[in-house]
């Protein structure tokens, strides 16, 4: 079948694109090809600690080049038949040279004594796919309409049904490998491993994978109306859960002004839990609204609920910044809190819009949630600007939080001893050690004597054992049985690396006093999360910590440790095997922890 003119040439921009079926599938499967060749050209690169091989032993380049590898190419697929072939290609440098830009940053400012391939934080390349899927369905409607702004209907379009386009794909890459993985079993069971062999080679693995999610997108854009029918029953579906978390969140801000708000504040959490809550709104608020026509209304009830979700935007957005101002003005900026207050401005704009467009109508005649679409244009270019700024040189994190963690020890804000030295020697990058080496040099000796420390430490953990400006505090841990009282001197404040340090919460720890022994003294277990500490008094009645009980880990649903103190088939038992003495001291036998049959648990 031969392609038609129209298939080979854009009447609106008068330059050759890809139309036709054929060109279509051949541009995606050489995209996903190349991909796989170059992601392994990586992996080889870094694929011996020992030994690694150019671009691995220089971080920045291998940053950069794995970011834009891994997302350039997927954005290619998408904008495949989209775009003239010459617009595709200036669209696919710009995105590479952008990615590639902030990867090599990432990488550049780190600091680790643990650093290893790719080099690159979670927070970059989650951000980074944001932005590139934002701007790229910004940018194709515009350049398909030759407008700066398009209509609406055109961004809605692209967007939704390109994320319907990234999800099936995966799905059918799993699925592809899934059989893959049950094809090896079968040939395994007769004696042939050659297919076993064959996955478990990167060469093949990685390529393979790649031009697999190729064959898969290009497998989806040819069903263009199964995609939209898809779309559209996802988004029916999402839609009905605006009332669900409508009705919650209404509930949560009614219930605020009796409960108060220090129960938000003690979570720790409270500014990411409300934007969390701020963003699912946005989201299943456009899944009611769609493209906004007239013909594609939804019902009464989700239009009211549309409403009211666009109103209590405002309200969740303004407790995220009091949330936030708090937390700043107690213990100043770090990475996370310039992010979330990122976050946050992106939401006023959404907050700004959304309550306009939902309360309008009570001044001004206007369709439907009108100015819903104009505000989703304006934050999205928002978000990919800050996006862009926050992992650039512009307002690097890390960078803002060190400048004001320094300067709120030079006011005096914060103690010598209360600093934490911790964040710049091991959260902060290469500007957080220059400005600890800073320190180091203070005339003021506790600042310098700490920083020193500092410093020299290879572990936080290490640092919070010896450094004193991490201050004690008391525990919060409960006696059983519950009538029982602890020995006094026991809850006591301590500092890091005592297990009574962690029991913060009532309900993190569990104590209960046993002679294990023998001799006549009582010995107190100390159970969390994890273990079982033993804690005995000596001889000047202090109650120290003298090792721990590792429980073997018997999945999800398996009883946690603190159950397992509280039950009566725990108790002191001889041990299989005796220690060995040796040189260097005792050596402890340590057996094989295994997990219990269900019926030895449940009898």
């Amino acid at each position: 079948m031969t392609a038609s003119p129209s298939d080979r040439h854009d009447a609106s921009t008068g330059r050759a694109s890809l139309n036709g079926a054929r060109d279509l599938a051949a541009a995606r499967i050489g995209i996903g090809l190349v991909q796989g060749i170059l992601l392994y050209l990586l992996w080889r690169s870094a694929a011996s600690a020992e030994h690694l091989t150019w671009p691995a032993p220089n971080p920045p380049i291998f940053a950069a080049l794995a970011l834009a590898c891994a997302f350039t190419p997927v954005m290619l697929l998408a904008g495949v038949g989209r775009l003239s072939v010459r617009g595709l290609a200036l669209w696919g440098l710009i995105a590479a040279a952008v990615l590639a830009l902030l990867g090599w940053h990432d990488a550049a400012q780190q600091a680790s004594d643990y650093f290893r391939p790719p080099y690159l934080r979670f927070p970059v390349v989650a951000f980074s796919a944001a932005a590139l899927f934002i701007a790229h369905h910004l940018v194709v409607p515009a350049v398909a309409s030759r407008r700066w702004i398009a209509d609406f209907d055109d961004y809605f379009d692209t967007a939704w049904k390109a994320g319907v386009q990234r999800v099936l794909p995966l799905g059918f890459t799993g699925a592809c490998w899934l059989l893959l993985f049950l094809g090896a079993a079968l040939f395994r069971i007769i004696g042939l491993r050659f297919l076993e062999n064959l996955i478990g080679e990167e060469w093949f693995s990685i390529p393979v994978t790649c031009l697999v999610f190729a064959i898969a997108v290009q497998l989806t854009d040819v069903r263009a109306g199964l995609i939209r029918g898809v779309r559209t029953v996802a988004l029916m579906l999402l839609s009905w859960l605006l009332l669900v978390i409508t009705v919650l969140v209404a509930g949560f801000l009614t219930a605020l002004p009796f409960t108060g708000l220090d129960g938000l504040w003690k979570t720790g959490s409270a500014t990411a839990l409300v934007l969390s809550a701020a963003a699912a709104l946005i989201i299943l608020i456009n899944t009611a609204y769609q493209d906004g026509r007239e013909d594609n209304l939804p019902p009464v009830v989700l239009r009211v609920a549309v409403r009211v979700a666009a109103v209590l935007l405002t309200p969740l957005i303004l407790i995220a910044i009091w949330g936030l101002s708090l937390r700043i003005g107690q213990h100043g900026l770090t990475p996370d809190r310039i992010i979330a207050s990122a976050c946050a401005l992106v939401g006023i704009v959404y907050a700004a819009g959304y309550g306009w467009a939902a309360l309008s109508p009570f001044w001004k005649k206007t369709a439907w949630m009108k100015p819903l679409e104009r505000t989703n244009v304006a934050a999205a270019v928002l978000t990919v600007g800050v996006i862009l700024a926050l992992f650039s040189p512009l307002l690097d994190p890390a960078r803002l939080s060190v400048g004001d963690q320094v300067a709120r020890l030079k006011r005096g804000d914060v103690s010598a001893a209360a600093f934490d030295y911790g964040f710049l020697r091991f959260d902060a990058g290469k500007v957080g050690r220059a400005a600890l080496a800073e320190l180091a040099g203070s005339p003021n000796a506790e600042v310098a004597r700490r920083a020193k420390a500092a410093q020299t430490t290879r572990s936080r953990y290490d640092l919070d054992q010896t450094d004193e400006s991490i201050p004690a505090r008391t525990p919060r841990i409960a006696a059983w049985p519950a009538d029982a009282v602890l020995p006094a001197g026991f809850v006591t404040p301590v500092r890091p690396g005592d297990p009574r340090y962690g029991c913060q919460e009532t309900g993190d720890c569990v104590a209960t006093t046993r002679d294990l022994n023998g001799d006549g003294k009582i010995e107190i277990l100390l159970a969390d999360n994890h273990r079982i500490a033993l804690f005995a008094q000596g001889n000047e009645g202090v109650w120290a910590h003298q090792g721990d009980y590792r429980i073997a880990y018997c999945g999800p649903g398996s009883n946690n440790v603190r159950d397992l103190l509280k039950a009566p088939q725990t108790a002191p038992v001889a041990p299989a095997w005796p220690d060995l003495s040796t040189p260097r001291g005792a050596g402890r036998f340590q057996p094989e922890q295994n997990c219990p049959s269900p019926a030895a648990v449940n009898p």
